[in-house]
Formats: C-alpha cells, structure tokens, sequence
C-alpha cells in the first residue's frame, strides 16, 4: 500500500517549478507573440467567398483562356483634329504631331548641385553663421570662468559638495552645440522673391526731310511799273462794264461773294498740301479696311462646295447727294482707284438737281471732283483713252462733258435745243473711237427713240442721227387716212467689241434690236427677250457672240445674237436692275435686284443657281439700282436708292479664273 501512494504521487502531481524557470517561459511566449502578433493563425483559416447574382458562369476553358490586352503610351483624351492658320501658306492646316504626355503629379522643387556656384555660397553663409554662434558660446563660457575664480577666492571655506554643483552648474551653461536643422529639400520654398525688372525700350522713328528749293529774285523799276499797269488796266475795265441797278441784298451777297473768293484763293495755295494730309488721316482712320482689301482672303471657302461671299469695305456716302439715287456708275480706264458716280432721281414725279461725283479708294469720306447739276444725271461713261473726260446723260434730254483736269464748275460741252438735243430723257451715254476726222464721239439713246452720235469740235458740240427706232406694228387714222409712224423707246445700248459698225439697242417694249451704223431704216434681227423694258445690256468680253439682259421681269437671260430663244434664263425673284459681265471670266456675271441682293453666277460651276446670293442692305428701306466690276483689283461696287455707294470684296471661289485649253 504505501507504495502505491508513492506512485501515485509522482505521476498524478506535475513537478515543482522554480520561479526562475516560470518567467523565463513566460517572457518566451511573450516574445513569441510579438514575433506571430495577434491573431496569427487567422490568415491561413479559409475565407467565404460571395458570388453577386448577375457573375456569369464560365467554364473551365473560358476560364483557362487567356486574353491579351496591349497597352500603348498613346493619350485616347488628346484631340486628333487641332487646326492652325499658317501665315506662309495663309491657310488652315492640320497639326500632325499631337503631344502624347498626360501630367498626373507636378511640384516645382529647389535643388541645388553640391558642386554648383550657388551651393557654395550658402555653404559659405551656413559656416559663418556658425563660427559666430561658437564665438558667443566661448565668451560666456569665459564670463563664466571669471566669476567662478571670484566665488573660490571669497569663498575657501566652503564644503566639497558645494564646489561639485558649482562644476555641475558649468557644466550646464557649457552646453553642447546644436547642429542646424536642414530642411527638407524636396519640400521646400523660399518666402522670399524679388520681382523682374523690365528692361527700358526706345522706340523712334524718323522722317524723311523735306524737299527745299532756293528762289531768288531782283526787283528794278522797270517790274515794279509793269505790275501797276496791269492793274490799272483790271480796274478800268471793270469800270467800262455797265452799272447793273443792284438792292441791298445784292450788295450783301456780293460782299459773301467776295469775302469766299479771297478764301477760296487762300485755300487753294494749300490744295495739294490738304489733300495729301487728309489722305494721310484717312488711311490711318480706315487702316483696319485697307488691310482687309489688300491682304484678306476668306478661310471657309474651303470648307463650302465652290460657293463664295462678298466682304463689304467701304461705304461712299456724300451728304448733299443723299437724297439722290444712284443713276450710273463707272470705273476709270487708267486709275483704278477713281470712279465717278451719277446721282438723279428715278422718281418722275419728284424731278430735282442732279449731282456728279468723282471718288477715289484712297479718300472715303470726300469726294475728289463733285459738280451740281440743273438736272437728275441718269447714265455716264467715262473715256478709255482719255480718262480725264467724262460723257454724262441727263433726264432733260441733254448731254454733256465734263473735264475734270479744267477747274471750272460746269460741263466743257452740253448739247442745247439748237444742237439737237434728245427730247426724253437720256438712258444710257457711250464712248467710240474717234470718227474719221479725228474728233472725239459718244453716242446716246433715249426714250424718243433716237440713237445720236456727238462729235466734240474745237468750241461746240455736233450731233448726227444714227438711227430712230420703230415699233412694228402702223396705226392708221381712217378719219384723215394717214399712217402714223409709232416710235420706240429706247433703254439701253452696247457696241460690239470687235466689230465696231453692230451694236445692240434694249427698248422699253421688252424687244432687243441689233442694228448696224451702215444701216439705218432696218433692224439686222429682233429678238422678243423679256416682257417689261430691258434695263442694261452687254456683250461678253471674252466671248464675241454671247451678250447678257436684264430686265424689271425678274429674269436675267443670255443669248448668242445668231440664235433667236436665250440660252440661259434666271429667274431672280425680284426686278433686275443691272447686270454686268466680269472682266477676268467669260462665265462670271453679277446683277442686284431691288430686294437688296448681290448675286454672282459661274456658269463653268452651276448652270442654275448663283455661287453667292448676299444682302447688302435692307430691302425694306432701300432698293440697288447699279453694279460694276473693277478692272484689276478683286471687288465690285454697289449703288443703291439712297446715293450710298459700297465697295465689296470677292472671295477667291467667285474669282477663279478658267484653266486655260
């Protein structure tokens, strides 16, 4: 038995365990934990997996299958379609390189090279300032050593333990050095900044000086007694002339008269300084619209299918003509820049003077020639050869000429009633070569149904009848039993470019006649063109069988003189008030309506419908009466009911000119 109880105790009962032994395991679990840390056993336990109910199922090839994606540095954000304007090409064109790079994280540093001029320098500044911080600590530390002797001499008697917190106390104010925090150098910014200064710029300019000339000149007796006797002899024929019985108001005006002559002889003295200085000014004020007539090309006519656009530039207005129309138009032959522009009144009611105005491109605000007439100016011409002549119609039935190289106020010739004047009113004036003894002719036509030549002798004016138009049809009287003869209206005429004997003759009827100079009881042909009056006609000026007509029906029509149905016809929705072909295409032609249109047909690109169809002005309020083409530069001018004029610029799909054969 009791060794049974001896077993029993050894096996049943574990063995006693230092204290030692018991912390030594307990700092091993310890250290055992930190190693695992907590919950180490909880990633290698398995986790759910949840399955969303849209997963699509696949199967174990789908899921096997491998699907390559290739990634490229290519930015699917950057637009592959920027345009730029190239001012060598001047055009619009694509730009081929398109930059790739997409910035997800920029921050601007400050990092200086150890090795570079401007680290030294602060290396430099940083070891300064610590050489002064040690210089400061050795002075206290001085201080400190002088005061101490004091207290050893004063004080001998002191405890050893006294003299050790007198040690611990230098020790203290001996403190070490502190190193100088850095900063971080990829996260650093200065506060201070200095702003650039701009650098100073002179600009000048300088003129051209002058031109000069010396004048001298002697004065005798003899000179001096001349110019006496000249005017002696002024005054004592103005004393010869009657003595008109003059009132108070006449001896008014006259002083005004006298007192604008003596100013009108000031200001011609300056008349060619003035205008240069004025076109000076003008030039700046309007630089924008030079620059635009000169340089500017319309971009989107490359993006439209072959269709154009006019640009409007200047606008011609005079303020004394703006109640008048714009009766007649023309370019001049040699100075491109000057055009003279008739004003009247297309209103027979309300008949008025008329006005002559000469314009230059270099001068919008003023015109450079202006003459007044007694009567509405209905159509003028200027001449080819000699551009200072200008052939003018009236509504009176007269003619005149203007020169405007001879500074008088009104015509140099105009026909009279003894001359052979026209009864109706002139409708349209042309130019002619010179007849066979070498005078300058033109011709006129009016509503009396007389086509007249006028040659210009040395001091008058002489006409010769060409022809006089007739209707077809005779009236009888069965009364007197006479045959009356009815007379046509004449509205328009054009001479042939090469032939110069045939020429066409519009009427108010709506017929077109071609007739001859060599025969003047017959017609050559008769064409029934358009049911109300023809209002212009004109030959092409490439082309020597195509002519062009227009009328108040509405329609525009083109015809060969040997066919008698036109070739082509438009219909432009409003009265036709002018039609004129272009002088660098034979398939160009633009005509204005009296809706305020501009519209512009090339016959090589659409054979019905115009490339440009633009309002100028507001149709409500104004009306376009007369169109023109430039004979070198690219525009075009406009006259309207309201005596303004304005100056349009073609855009270059209205200006192409034909490939060559």
């Amino acid at each position: 038995m009791p060794q049974k109880t001896k077993t029993r105790s050894v096996t049943g009962q574990p063995p006693i365990q230092s204290a030692k032994a018991i912390t030594k395991k307990s700092k091993k679990d310890d250290d055992d934990g930190t190693e695992m840390g907590d919950g180490g056993d909880e990633w290698n336990l398995g986790k759910p997996h949840v399955k969303p109910a849209d997963q699509l199922d696949l199967t174990e090839l789908e899921l096997k299958e491998e699907i390559t994606r290739v990634l490229t540095a290519n930015n699917p954000h950057a637009p592959q379609n920027i345009v730029r304007y190239s001012f060598k090409e001047r055009a619009y064109k694509p730009v081929l390189l398109i930059s790739q790079l997409a910035i997800h994280f920029a921050l601007d540093g400050n990092l200086l090279h150890k090795d570079s001029d401007e680290a030294k320098r602060q290396k430099s500044r940083g070891d300064l300032s610590e050489e002064s911080e040690a210089d400061d600590v050795t002075s206290a530390i001085d201080i400190v050593i002088s005061g101490s002797a004091e207290k050893v001499d004063t004080e001998e008697e002191e405890l050893p333990d006294a003299k050790e917190k007198e040690e611990e106390e230098e020790k203290d104010v001996i403190r070490p050095k502190q190193e100088r925090k850095v900063p971080n150098q990829f996260n650093f910014s200065e506060r201070a900044s200095q702003t650039f200064n701009n650098p100073m710029r002179e600009n000048g300019c300088q003129t051209e000086p002058p031109p000069r000339a010396s004048f001298s000149a002697t004065a005798n007796q003899w000179e001096i007694f001349d110019a006496y006797e000249e005017v002696l002899a002024k005054q004592m024929t103005q004393k010869e002339k009657p003595k008109m019985l003059t009132s108070k108001k006449d001896e008014k005006s006259k002083k005004k008269l006298t007192t604008i002559e003596s100013m009108s002889d000031d200001i011609t003295r300056v008349d060619k300084v003035s205008k240069i200085v004025e076109r000076m000014v003008n030039q700046n004020s309007f630089d924008d619209i030079a620059q635009d007539f000169k340089y500017f090309e319309d971009p989107s006519d490359e993006f439209r299918d072959q269709e154009g656009t006019v640009l409007p530039l200047w606008k011609y207005i005079y303020e004394k003509a703006k109640k008048l129309s714009v009766t007649g138009m023309c370019w001049n032959p040699r100075y491109n820049d000057l055009f003279a522009v008739g004003h009247g009144s297309y209103d027979f009611m309300k008949q008025n003077n008329g006005m002559l105005l000469v314009h230059s491109l270099k001068n919008p605000t003023y015109p450079e020639y202006q003459y007044s007439t007694e009567s509405s100016v209905l159509c003028l011409d200027i001449h080819s050869i000699y551009p200072h002549l200008i052939a003018v119609g009236f509504y009176d039935g007269s003619v005149a000429v203007y020169n405007i190289m001879e500074h008088i106020a009104g015509p140099t010739y105009q026909s009279t009633a003894k001359s052979g004047k026209h009864t109706d009113p002139v409708w349209q004036v042309k130019w002619q070569k010179d007849d066979l003894d070498n005078n300058i002719t033109f011709f006129s036509i009016s509503s009396d149904g007389r086509i007249v030549s006028w040659a210009l002798l040395k001091d008058e004016i002489v006409h010769t009848d060409i022809i006089k138009l007739t209707l077809n049809g005779i009236c009888k009287d069965a009364l007197e039993n006479l045959q009356l003869q009815i007379v046509g209206c004449g509205t328009s005429f054009d001479f042939h470019k090469e032939k110069d004997n045939l020429f066409l003759v519009g009427t108010e009827e709506g017929k077109i006649h071609k007739c001859s100079k060599a025969y003047s009881s017959e017609f050559l042909d008769t064409y029934d063109a358009h049911h109300m009056a023809v209002d212009a006609l004109r030959w092409n000026t490439f082309h020597p069988e195509i002519f062009i007509s227009c009328s108040s029906d509405w329609t525009v029509k083109i015809w060969d003189h040997n066919l008698k149905n036109p070739m082509f016809t438009f219909d432009l929705n409003s009265p036709v008030g002018d039609v004129t072909w272009s002088p660098y295409s034979s398939t160009v032609f633009a005509a204005v309506t009296t809706d305020g249109k501009v519209h512009v047909f090339d016959l090589n690109v659409n054979k019905y419908e115009p490339i440009c169809e633009q309002a100028v002005v507001n149709k409500k309020r104004n009306k376009l009466t007369h169109i023109e083409f430039n004979p070198t530069y690219p525009i075009i001018m406009v006259g309207d009911e309201r005596g303004g004029v304005t100056i349009l610029k073609l855009s270059p799909n209205l200006r192409k000119q034909p490939k060559g054969l």
